[in-house]
């Protein structure tokens, strides 16, 4: 199995979850967070005082998916989640040695 953590962006949380789920994935953790990259912020102005905002809002989505469909999951984020230009986000693979569906105690892929 393995762990997917996308950070994209807020506009494109509708988008990615409709195409992962028609996929068949339905189980994501989903969190608001803010960050930094290549895109650095953005200035603005207010009240006559100019300021930059350094850290932009983002959104992380966590899945953990059977290692066949790991390929296939990247390919929906990527097309779903793209718009070529800086800020589009990055996506991060990890290894799971195991699951655990606390209800019932299935483990592994069934616990997925």
């Amino acid at each position: 199995m393995r762990k997917i953590e996308a950070v994209i962006r807020p506009e494109k949380l509708e988008k990615v979850k409709e195409a992962l789920g028609e996929f068949g994935i339905r189980g994501m953790t989903v969190t608001h967070v803010t960050g930094c990259g290549l895109q650095k912020g953005k200035t603005e102005v207010y009240r006559g005082s100019v300021y930059t905002i350094d850290l932009l809002p983002k959104v992380k989505i966590e899945i953990v998916v059977p290692e066949e469909y790991l390929e296939e999951a990247l390919k929906i984020i990527i097309e779903n989640a793209k718009t070529g230009h800086i800020g589009d986000g990055k996506i991060f693979i990890y290894p799971v040695e195991d699951a655990i569906r606390i209800r019932t105690g299935e483990r592994g892929e069934e616990a997925i």
